[in-house]
């Protein structure tokens, strides 16, 4: 009976989403990283909706009315699983077809930030790939050429990644909260101050294992975000004496910024090796 009465809200709003005047299908895509791939794999082809608006925090997501509708006649849904728990239960409830990213990446535990690994996200790009062209059947050409291109700067990402960090003198990295776990493949041990999420509270016991870990390590740098508050990193390093930086965990990209995924993650890559004392530089 539930399901029938948010049907029936639903329904005025339809006309919102799925396929628009000009024929083209609609993508919802959760948040940023997914809209990305999308954007690159199929171009102008589809009409992409982003659940999460720029600025807002993906993990506190809460969907509106209009938002529920998009997903309920979205031609496919693009998400990830346990990341967004509003989407979760609304794909669950009222998505037609929907794709669950982390089922082709290979998710680690419970860490859902598979996108800060270049190589998690060719997988990523080549699973939807498949997705789009079950709605693009005409395209399939133009979609395989996208995802080479994609495949290739990912790589490329990947192995500046690789260079860049090789041979550090130091290799921990304080930040806001366990988002980069994935990136220990490149050598690096990460420190959150919050969780996996980061709103969630560090209690004294881990604030004052995490200063003796500083001193020990010699740590230059504590690293905020973009989205996410900064009040911890900032007191942090105040109380401590060192110095902030921005780590992007490139949940969501301020629209007209003239950035995206690929060079927020060169520009992570810079500040990783400042912080760490590297001597290469990101090309």
């Amino acid at each position: 009976m539930k399901r029938l009465l948010l049907v029936a809200l639903l329904l005025p709003l339809a006309a919102c989403g799925g396929t628009g005047d000009d024929g083209r299908p609609t993508v919802v895509a959760s948040f940023y990283p997914l809209e990305f791939l999308v954007r690159e794999l199929a171009g102008e082809q589809v009409r992409v909706v982003d659940l999460t608006a720029p600025g807002v925090e993906p993990h506190d997501l809460e969907l509106k009315i209009k938002q529920t509708a998009e997903i309920a006649d979205a031609d496919l849904v693009v998400y990830t699983k346990d990341l967004q728990p509003a989407v979760d239960e609304t794909v669950a409830q009222n998505a037609r077809r929907s794709f669950d990213v982390g089922d082709a990446v290979h998710l680690e535990g419970d860490n859902p930030h598979f996108w800060l690994d270049p190589a998690r996200m060719e997988l990523a790009a080549a699973a939807l790939e498949k997705q789009l062209a079950r709605l693009l059947p005409e395209e399939t050409a133009t979609l395989k050429a996208n995802l080479a291109t994609l495949s290739l700067k990912l790589q490329q990402l990947d192995a500046a990644y690789a260079s860049g960090l090789r041979g550090c003198p130091r290799h921990l990295v304080v930040t806001s909260h366990d988002a980069f776990g994935y990136q220990t493949k490149y050598g690096l041990e990460f420190a959150g101050i919050a969780g996996l999420t980061p709103d969630s509270e560090p209690s004294p016991a881990h604030l004052a294992k995490l200063r003796e870990l500083i001193a020990r390590e010699h740590i230059t740098t504590v690293f905020g975000e973009t989205i996410a508050s900064k009040k911890m990193a900032t007191t942090l390093a105040s109380d401590l004496g060192l110095r902030t930086a921005v780590l992007d965990p490139i949940e969501g990209v301020e629209k007209g910024s003239g950035e995206d995924y690929l060079s927020l993650m060169r520009a992570n890559l810079a500040a990783l090796e400042k912080a760490n004392g590297c001597a290469k530089v990101a090309p």
